[in-house]
């Protein structure tokens, strides 16, 4: 059950917009959601609603095993070897920055080197950034090839002995390709350096296994999944998640306080301070449970296929560019329209129903790698189908037309 099927569960995807039928191309920016996750998280407000770890009456120790029954849904989806490696974050952001802020300046100084790609999401390049500023280690970049793949030689070339981090996203929210992470981190662990992975783009689309990967962190973004807004998850191995200092300070996080010294709890619960996001992570679970009982690899070939179909038809129309490989894509396409901007193309399509994304997509080095200010992206989910691709290719050839006849 997938695509047409699966769309009467989303009850947003049911209404018209400007008169015409939605067709939602932007799930690479967030998905939409089901009626079991909308409904759980409705369940637990009027049911289960209480803080975690605390109190011992029946809402709390309610509340608590939902909260905890979650983490061990995420470890799970993640093939993490136990819960105490998820640690609950607002999403992807958040994960990358707490990496950033407690591992990487705790063990990077000056000389020493932190290596990611000009693909990357701002969210996994500035961090970086300030990491470097803050303790002089040197920011490096893996250089891109002309299609925007990543040449493992290059990997050889750019990782030394002084590289302490690799942080590279699985899944390009631009390019739509799927890096080599197993072996960019197999390159990395050679070197002893740990092998940080952006999920936010992998972990919706794909089976996830962290171990087979063996990368040291992992984070993801519940939104991007059919989840809620405002959760995530950071996965870090034990041994170093145990060895990082917390970067929030407050209740529940602490093992024992006094007057001018405090310690804290073990991973997870020390990068989890104050009330967490209980109604969030019960939500982010039920996403999960939906989406292994379609199946990861129903999913992922679903949008294969999808994105397959959508390259050859895109290709099809004169003056479009594709950005990205044309083989392997997962479930995006990003172009641009002869010399339309890519604003002007969305607010068209919009006028028709049809939600994509236009803009840098929070990857300014990349467009300026790809020589451009900022492209359209199509994107697509389980709910997602041909139809819908052949309305996007309609309006954009209705779209070709309107410009046409505006400059004429």
């Amino acid at each position: 059950m997938i695509g047409r099927e699966l769309r009467e569960q989303f009850p947003i995807l049911n209404q018209n917009v400007n008169g015409y039928p939605l067709v939602y191309l932007d799930s690479a920016a967030t998905s939409q959601k089901p009626h079991r996750v909308i409904e759980a998280v409705k369940k637990y407000y009027e049911w289960d609603n209480s803080n975690v770890h605390r109190g011992v009456h029946t809402l709390g120790s309610r509340a608590t095993d939902a909260y905890e029954g979650a983490r061990e849904k995420v470890a799970r989806f993640l093939h993490a070897k136990s819960p105490e490696e998820i640690v609950f974050t607002r999403g992807t952001t958040t994960a990358l920055n707490l990496v950033a802020s407690s591992y990487a300046r705790a063990v990077c100084k000056e000389g020493d080197e932190i290596v990611i790609t000009p693909m990357e999401h701002h969210s996994n390049l500035i961090p970086w950034q300030q990491a470097a500023k803050a303790t002089g280690a040197t920011l490096k970049y893996i250089p891109l090839q002309d299609d925007g793949t990543i040449s493992l030689a290059d990997v050889e070339a750019t990782i030394t002995d002084r590289t302490k981090v690799v942080s590279v996203m699985y899944v390009s929210n631009v390019l739509g390709l799927v890096n080599p992470i197993k072996e960019i981190g197999e390159i990395a662990h050679r070197h002893g350096a740990v092998m940080v992975v952006d999920g936010a783009q992998s972990s919706p689309h794909m089976k996830v296994d962290v171990q087979d990967l063996n990368c040291d962190f992992y984070t993801l973004s519940g939104h991007k999944m059919c989840g809620p807004t405002g959760i995530g998850a950071l996965y870090g191995k034990k041994a170093l998640l145990n060895q990082m200092e917390p970067i929030e300070y407050g209740g529940e996080m602490i093992d024992f306080v006094d007057l001018y010294e405090s310690t804290w709890k073990d991973a997870p619960w020390r990068f989890e301070g104050g009330t967490p996001i209980i109604a969030g992570a019960v939500g982010l679970g039920a996403a999960i449970d939906f989406l292994l009982e379609i199946g990861m690899d129903t999913i992922h070939e679903h949008e294969r296929k999808l994105a397959a179909y959508a390259y050859d038809k895109l290709s099809m129309i004169d003056g479009i560019t594709i950005f990205g490989p044309e083989q392997d894509r997962v479930g995006l396409v990003t172009f641009n329209l002869d010399d339309i901007h890519p604003h002007d193309v969305a607010t068209v399509l919009d006028a028709k129903g049809i939600a994509i994304r236009a803009g840098h997509h929070c990857c300014q080095p990349l467009m300026r790698w790809l020589e451009v200010s900022a492209t359209a992206r199509a994107s697509f989910y389980l709910y997602n189908t041909e139809h819908d691709i052949d309305q996007l290719v309609k309006a954009l050839l209705e779209t070709k037309e309107y410009f046409s006849d505006a400059i004429g």
